[in-house]
Parts: C-alpha cells; sequence; structure tokens
C-alpha cells in the first residue's frame, strides 16, 4: 500500500471486511472523545467511599477483617472508573489504582476509628471528627502488618486494570457506522 494514500484508496487497497489504519484511527479518536476522566473520578471516588464503609462495617461485625475484601474494592473501584469514565487511556488506569488504594486505606481508618471510640468510650463520629491527615496516617502506620502490603497493592492493581474501556466489535461499528 503506498504511504502517501489517501484514506479512500487505502480502504480501496484493503481486504473485504478488514479495517484499515486509516478506520482504526478514526475509530479510536472517536472513542477517546467520548472519555471523561471526571466522571471516572467521580464514580471511582463514590465506589471507594462505599467500599471502605462496607469493609469496615464487616470487620466491625465479625470482629475480623477480611484482606480479600481490599481486593473486591480494587475490582469495583476499577469497574466504576471503566463504566462512568470509558477510558482508553493510562491515567484511567492510574486513578483507578490510586482510588482503590485509597478506599482500602479508609476502611482501615474507619476500622481503626472504631475501636478506638469504643476503647475510649466515646462515639465514633467524635473520632472521626478529631481526625487529619497525619493522624490517620499515624494510626495506619501503627497498626500496618506486612499482609497489609499484598492486600493493598493487590487491590491497586486490580483497580488499574479494570480501569480500562474494553473495545468491542459493536464500538467499531457504531463508531464506523459499518459492520466488520
Amino acid at each position: 500500500m503506498n504511504d502517501e494514500a489517501t484514506p479512500e484508496v487505502a480502504a480501496a487497497e484493503t481486504a473485504e471486511g478488514a479495517v484499515t489504519d486509516y478506520q482504526a484511527q478514526m475509530a479510536l479518536d472517536t472513542l477517546r472523545a467520548e472519555q471523561s476522566l471526571v466522571n471516572g473520578i467521580a464514580a471511582g471516588l463514590l465506589s471507594a467511599i462505599a467500599g471502605a464503609g462496607i469493609w469496615a462495617g464487616i470487620t466491625i461485625v465479625s470482629d475480623y477483617q477480611i484482606g480479600w475484601i481490599a481486593v473486591a474494592i480494587g475490582f469495583v473501584v476499577g469497574y466504576s472508573v471503566r463504566l462512568a469514565g470509558k477510558g482508553l487511556d493510562q491515567i484511567f488506569g492510574v486513578v483507578g489504582g490510586l482510588l482503590a488504594l485509597a478506599g482500602c486505606a479508609l476502611g482501615n481508618v474507619g476500622i481503626i476509628a472504631y475501636y478506638v471510640a469504643l476503647d475510649a468510650g466515646i462515639g465514633f463520629m467524635d473520632v472521626l471528627s478529631q481526625l487529619n491527615l497525619a493522624i490517620a496516617f499515624d494510626l495506619l502506620s501503627s497498626t500496618f502488618e506486612v499482609i497489609d502490603l499484598l492486600f493493598y497493592a493487590i487491590a491497586a492493581y486490580f483497580g488499574y486494570k479494570y480501569a480500562f474501556r474494553q473495545v468491542t466489535e459493536e464500538d467499531f461499528n457504531r463508531v464506523l457506522g459499518t459492520s466488520i
């Protein structure tokens, strides 16, 4: 195929039913225009907060911290970023991974705050109202165990991995107005 070919010539030279480089680039440009980092961040943040609350609640009720819930937080956060953000670019994966990590940390802070409130005989909301980033970091550091690192890393991985839009044949058909 001639490097100087117009899109029409490139299409004529391509085998029947195959997508040309021009069509693929056009489809990719259209799909990139549908991306919304703001929507991805919003959905991921809401999922991270909900996941943190669920993890804290399960831990408080069962009196046992189930590390695999961190992995579920990573998956749900990543998938939320994918659905709302429709992202193809790497930033969507980074956002998914970071928000998954934040959700896990927030869940642990909630768990710790509950037990501090219980031990001190004060209200949970009173403890939360006294928290700032420095105190939260100190609480996380003082209760950190090596296994936490494993679950946080897996959660971040799943948040990253599942944050990307999966482009389907239907997506190509829709944006190109054809059937391949």
